[in-house]
């Protein structure tokens, strides 16, 4: 089993699915997946996971939630953990929130609601590879 995980953040339990769907079908047991109806629950899973050594490599999140929206859960994720990779998947996030969560908390990546499957494959794939050119590049 994998010590990288994925967490997914939407409140809508039919996008959740859909990604669970679509991240098994391309990554099968390559990561954990964690999925979450709500910024404060996905906060609670990151430091869960973290606390027991399973690394975050990507949290995706929704913009338009309830509680907490998206650019302030990817704010508050960044800066406790920086080196997770934040990509936002909304139909609705306005350009100020966009820019501001690329400003603050360095979104790797913007896709719009509905998604095409092989964007995000690929989203997830590049940030893979970025990352391993990061860690190569500071030993």
């Amino acid at each position: 089993m994998s010590e990288m995980a994925i967490v997914c953040v939407d409140d809508e339990l039919s996008i959740l699915k859909s990604l669970e769907t679509e991240l098994l079908g391309a990554f099968e047991d390559k990561y954990i997946y964690e999925f979450a109806e709500r910024a404060d629950e996905a906060l609670e899973i990151i430091d869960e996971l973290e606390g027991e050594g399973t690394k975050i490599f990507i949290v995706v999140s929704d913009w338009l939630m309830p509680g907490i929206k998206g650019d302030e859960f990817l704010i508050r994720v960044h800066s406790k953990y920086p080196r997770i990779i934040k990509i936002m998947l909304t139909g609705q996030a306005d350009r100020v929130s966009v820019e501001r969560v690329k400003k603050e908390a360095n979104l790797y990546h913007y896709l719009t609601k509905p998604w095409n499957h092989q964007e995000l494959v690929s989203t997830i794939e590049n940030a893979k590879i970025h990352t391993n050119y990061i860690s190569k590049s500071f030993c």
